[in-house]
């Protein structure tokens, strides 16, 4: 019996600050078994690279990861403790940042079990299990690692960007080793000026050292760095294109390959821009080194993959966006000499996503734009997905939670989101990834890294105010994407109501923004705050409460903010981004953020959700030949994570 939507239970285990949910593959049956097979090739693609994320995360990641997975399932170790409890939720948190730091705040995990305890069990259990080698192989790994887990100065942050520190010293990050901030800079500076025209991304797939006082790159290849790991990638990858829907597809693969070989940056724009090319096929995913949120540089490129097919009604919505850009492009309220002349190659679907991995699990995005060099979406354009399964079931467990009531200023307000809010929020995340990241042109002689660490923060501002300016825009009512030209206010009030208050939930006390996207978000309503009258703070029985007074000067504002940066993209005026970010994008009111901490902790909802993975099984005739790949949606988290370590390791 086939499993209904109401039938499908989208929220799963929840532990500290994270839910667990479940996303269906609808639509998956009606795809053909080559199809089916495609996707089960590609997805083992993605499982594979779960431990280069890891690593890149923090050197001592994937030892941690192994010594607690090893505690949690000896039966020589007494489970039915509070420590042994707490070293479990330790272990789960790790799993789920893929290291010992938070996923979105980048602070080191505080383990809730002392060390005494944990030098004891995993002593004992890493010698029962035999694959740590002798008792002093032990604990000599038992002392690397614990200093690592509770010494507070050690590793604190993942990603710093604190403002005046070094930023690569003081980042966790396995980026780089025995290298200054300003020597990385240098570095890449020097290859940039040997290519100033289609420029490489060069350092995306590398780590940065120094080896004998030299400086050098570790190339992320097969037969480099995480060799044996691309190995098995490039394995199913090329097991993948036996089953690939056309000639371009086959096309990609082999370049990826070609690029997983080399380690070649040049190859893997010629991959980009040919995956830019296709979309024919109603398969697609993403598999390689690709975001670089996770360098304080923004150089290196964290591994990451999606397996996706189409879901072709609301994909019907995107390409009415998409193939409306060049109409989008000439009305922006930007200078006209930051315009593209000419918008090129923008296309733009709805997926279903069909596995996780790397970066993108368990926490994942929901709306991507790629690919990230800005020569390549000049001269090629660019291509963007939404994530319609995803965003369903965020919408799914979000119902009832309380959150509105808590939050927004009044019943009216409430009512509205309640009938416009879902369908505005994918609008925002489509203009946002389909038209905001492609948009814009940089200046002749530009470099695409003038902005330095605030780069990321400064882009992402860009492509939210596209998406909000033209979200109230009459042409997506001409479209048919809005049935209201009024409905775009619920869009507004809770971008400015998240930005202002309801993304603290996410913050420790004490602690500054860190996160790119909670920068931007902040950025975006405190300028607003701070430059008109349309948005105000108002106190109602000792609460705090977002009031937009004027929805019209407030998208005025959008505007002349969206102007000014993308001014600051286009010239490349590092100084005018560093005071944006650090005026309105860091600093938290520690009276406010207390408030909104207390009002949300009423409520008992998780601030951070991520997913876990269907597991894809072949079915098999009595030949051994596939004759189909069932969806099973039973495996829990833990299990999950333990044979991911077990199969993909």
């Amino acid at each position: 019996m086939r499993e209904t939507t109401s039938d499908f239970n989208y929220s799963d285990e929840r532990f500290a600050d994270i839910q667990l949910l479940r996303y269906r593959l609808d639509g998956f049956e009606q795809l053909s078994v080559v199809q089916k097979k495609y996707i089960y090739c590609l997805a083992q693609a993605t499982l594979y690279g779960r431990d280069i994320t890891f690593d890149q995360f923090g050197k001592h990641n994937l030892k941690i990861r192994s010594v607690l997975e090893t505690v949690v399932t000896s039966e020589g170790v007494n489970h039915d403790n509070d420590d042994f409890r707490e070293l479990e939720v330790y272990l789960k948190r790790v799993w789920f940042s893929n290291g010992i730091h938070h996923h979105y705040g980048q602070e080191k995990f505080i383990p809730g079990f002392s060390e005494d305890y944990f030098r004891r069990v995993a002593k004992k259990a890493c010698l029962e299990d035999g694959g740590f080698g002798n008792e002093s192989d032990v604990e000599e790994l038992i002392d690397e690692i614990a200093i690592v887990m509770f010494d507070p100065k050690v590793d604190a942050k993942r990603v710093n960007k604190t403002e005046g520190e070094d930023l690569v010293v003081t980042s966790a990050c396995n980026y780089y080793d025995g290298v200054t901030q300003q020597e990385a800079e240098d570095f890449y500076a020097a290859l940039k000026a040997t290519c100033p025209e289609n420029t490489p991304s060069f350092g995306l797939n590398s780590r940065l050292t120094r080896k004998n006082g030299e400086l050098q790159e570790e190339v992320w290849k097969v037969g480099g760095k995480y060799g044996q790991i691309l190995s098995k990638i490039v394995f199913w990858l090329e097991k993948a294109r036996e089953f690939a829907e056309n000639s371009r597809q086959k096309k990609i693969i082999d370049l990826l390959v070609e690029y997983y070989k080399s380690g070649d940056l040049r190859v893997f724009d010629e991959y980009s821009i040919e995956w830019i090319k296709e979309t024919e096929g109603d398969i697609d995913f993403i598999n390689g080194f690709i975001e670089v949120y996770g360098d304080p540089l923004g150089f290196k490129g964290s591994w990451e993959g999606i397996v996706e097919y189409k879901d072709v009604e609301a994909t019907k919505r995107t390409e009415k966006i998409s193939g409306n850009a060049q109409w989008f492009e000439d009305h922006s309220p930007v200078d006209p000499r930051f315009r593209k002349k000419k918008v090129k190659g923008v296309s733009a679907k709805a997926i279903c996503a069909a596995m996780l991995g790397g970066d993108e699990y368990p926490s994942t995005a929901i709306g991507i734009n790629l690919p990230n060099a800005d020569w390549i979406r000049a001269q090629h354009g660019s291509k963007s997905i939404t994530i319609s399964n995803l965003t369903d079931a965020y919408s799914k467990v979000a119902k009832g939670n309380g959150m509105l009531e808590e939050f927004v200023i009044d019943a009216d307000t409430v009512a509205m989101i309640r009938k416009y809010g879902d369908i505005c929020d994918e609008l925002h995340t489509d203009l946002h990834e389909c038209l905001g990241h492609g948009s814009g042109q940089l200046l002749p002689g530009t470099s695409p890294d003038a902005l330095k660490a605030y780069g990321n923060t400064i882009e992402e501002a860009r492509a939210d105010l596209f998406g909000l300016y033209y979200i109230a825009d009459r042409k997506l009512v001409e479209l048919g994407l809005l049935n209201d030209a009024e409905a775009y206010k619920s869009n507004y009030y809770t971008y400015v109501m998240n930005g202002l208050l309801t993304q603290l939930v996410r913050i420790k006390p004490g602690h500054c923004i860190e996160e790119a996207h909670m920068r931007n978000r902040a950025l975006i309503a405190r300028w607003c705050l701070a430059n008109g009258d349309a948005v105000s703070l108002v106190k109602r029985d000792g609460k705090t409460f977002v009031a937009v007074d004027d929805y019209e000067k407030l998208r005025a504002l959008f505007a002349k903010l969206l102007a000014e940066i993308q001014r600051i993209k286009s010239e490349g005026d590092y100084e005018a981004a560093r005071q944006l970010v650090e005026n309105y994008g860091v600093k938290i009111d520690s009276e406010l953020h207390e408030e909104i901490l207390k009002r949300y902790k009423s409520l008992d909802i998780a601030p951070y959700k991520g997913f876990i993975n269907p597991v894809l099984k072949p079915v098999r005739d009595s030949d051994g030949n596939i004759t189909d790949i069932a969806v099973d949606y039973t495996e829990g988290y833990s299990d999950q994570m333990l044979r991911y370590s077990r199969e993909y390791r």
